[in-house]
């Protein structure tokens, strides 16, 4: 019984499809203001997601996932990530996300008046996070 009051609902969705539900013991994930790791019984909290690694912990294990803005709630019973993209590691494409990562890095080193630096800097992250869970 103890075992079972630490397994809280998780469900991340994105606008094409329900990417995870399932239970967990825990979930991290980036938000703009920092990281942040949410146990069963969390105070109730609405938050920006940032580009990040999502971690999810359940008794069989770890998943993670790339996840690309959006929002998250969190109650004490169920934790949802609103998300514009969410990406399993065998969804990524290693080779699109380096040369993603290339091109944000260029367009960085230019900076010219005709660069969207903050666009730049987004996807920059982007493509980090998705060689990061991709490895």
């Amino acid at each position: 019984m103890a075992e079972e009051n630490r397994i809280f609902d998780v469900e991340i969705i994105t606008p094409d499809r329900v990417f995870f539900t399932g239970k967990a013991t825990m979930i991290e994930f980036n938000t703009t203001v920092g990281e942040i790791g949410v146990y069963k019984n969390h105070i109730p909290l609405t938050t920006v997601l940032a580009p990040g690694v999502v971690t999810i912990t359940m008794d069989e294990g770890k998943k993670t996932a790339a996840v690309h803005a959006g929002f998250a709630e969190i109650l004490p019973e169920k934790v949802t990530l609103l998300a514009e993209i969410a990406e399993w590691p065998d969804e990524i494409d290693a080779k699109r996300a380096e040369a993603a990562l290339e091109r944000a890095k260029e367009r960085l080193a230019v900076k010219t008046k005709d660069i969207d630096l903050a666009r730049a800097e987004l996807a920059l992250r982007k493509a980090l996070v998705r060689m990061e869970v991709k490895k």
